[in-house]
């Protein structure tokens, strides 16, 4: 997020000081601390003051420089009335500024591109298409379970269990070649290491997306069956092969981090929680709404995409204006009151919510039921093969991510009983 919103800041200086490059923003400071209050957390959960802004109004302003105007929307009424408001908001960085470079992939793109490009990827994420991954879902996920009670002493739940799933998982969908999966999961591991540095993972995705390219050359030979193939095998020459590598990297970006860390913290709170891990492991019924409440209460991805207003209007009460930049933070809006009580607390046996922690209108995530389909695999299979697994460390020696889009905990130690 620091170098999302460092983007959005030096672009916002250059129109604001009327200058074309050469901007450094590490020469005006850092930023408020307020700024950063959506991505901050004291342990899993978010800091008070996130609620305390969300308690005095659905929509506030955040202090920024360089004259940029950027609302945070935490309420949740107003969350999904920016996150529908495909018409009102732009997700494009060049509404920003002329000529600034965005991330790219479905999230930072308006219609008509991201609705041509979605429509390709749709048909593979039905519950139908999908449902010829549940095999190896499973298997997936018993294989790890297998090398983890072979493993020597306290195993790391982050390395051995939250990041391969995912990333098995993606090689099945996208239809990676068996000899090539152990250099994908390297290339997926390494752009999230949070610790080999920016360049590392920069030079890391790089990588993967050559490495895509390669793959959809050969597909477009011979289609495989995987998410690649299908495309190929549907929508020949309409989509090009960078297009296509640009999907198949996206799909990668969207469901491996955001998996992995669900898992991993989703882990935490079970081992936190000995009702839940009890509940989880006995009761085949529980898997479901335990894991739609974690997904509710975790929020992993915190903000949601920037929006820019494409002309005057008006969020709960508040005049947002033509190009201000609005940020929704999913954390507070899926713990408003309104969607019921005692949200601040996870509660196995809660009804389901309406919760945004995959988005909502044209922009939620179109892998939500993959991820889901993941997590309401792992978690049950996890506590029954280790009935008295526990944290190897105190809860106070767990490392989490200082500031980020995407929360998670650097390694999870347990002893597995």
């Amino acid at each position: 997020m620091r170098q999302l919103t460092s983007r959005i800041l030096a672009a916002a200086a250059r129109r604001y000081l009327g200058r074309k490059g050469g901007f450094d923003l590490a020469k005006v400071g850092m930023l408020p601390d307020r700024t950063l209050v959506p991505l901050r957390r004291a342990g899993i959960d978010p800091v008070p003051e996130l609620a305390a802004i969300r308690d005095q109004a659905p929509v506030s302003r955040l202090p920024v420089p360089f004259g940029l105007k950027v609302w945070l929307v935490t309420g949740y009424d107003a969350a999904k009335q920016v996150l529908a408001d495909g018409d009102g908001f732009s997700t494009d960085f060049a509404n920003l500024a002329p000529g600034v470079a965005g991330p790219g992939g479905l999230g930072f793109a308006d219609p008509p591109e991201h609705t041509r490009l979605r429509k390709l990827l749709t048909p593979e994420f039905t519950m139908r298409r999908l449902a010829r991954l549940t095999p190896r879902i499973h298997e997936i996920v018993e294989d790890r379970l297998d090398a983890m009670a072979a493993a020597p002493g306290p195993v790391d739940l982050v390395a051995e269990f939250a990041l391969p799933i995912p990333s098995l998982v993606i090689c099945e969908l996208l239809g990676v070649p068996y000899a090539d999966r152990a250099d994908f999961q390297r290339l997926a591991m390494a752009r999230f290491d949070v610790f080999a540095g920016a360049g590392a993972s920069l030079g890391a995705i790089s990588e993967s997306l050559d490495y895509l390219r390669t793959v959809v050359e050969v597909q477009r030979r011979a289609p495989g069956d995987g998410l690649i193939g299908m495309i190929i095998r549907e929508h020949g020459d309409e989509v090009t092969d960078d297009e296509l590598a640009g999907l198949a990297d996206g799909v990668l970006t969207g469901g491996f981090e955001t998996t992995a860390s669900m898992l991993a913290l989703g882990a935490l709170v079970l081992l936190s929680d000995p009702a839940a891990f009890q509940l989880v492991r006995t009761t085949d019924e529980a898997a479901a709404p335990f894991v739609e409440e974690v997904l509710r209460h975790l929020a992993v991805v915190q903000v949601a995409f920037p929006r820019f207003a494409r002309d005057d209007l008006t969020i709960a009460g508040t005049q947002i204006s033509r190009g201000d930049v609005v940020i929704v933070s999913l954390s507070g809006a899926n713990r408003d009151p309104v969607l019921g009580p005692n949200l601040e607390h996870p509660d196995p046996t809660r009804t389901p919510t309406s919760h945004l922690a995959f988005g909502h209108g044209l922009h939620r995530c179109i892998g939500a039921e993959l991820a889901k389909m993941e997590l309401r695999a792992a978690y049950p299979a996890l506590v029954r093969r280790f009935p008295g697994m526990r944290l190897a460390v105190e809860p106070a020696e767990l490392r989490f991510r200082p500031a980020s889009i995407v929360y998670g905990v650097e390694s999870l130690p347990v002893r597995l009983g």
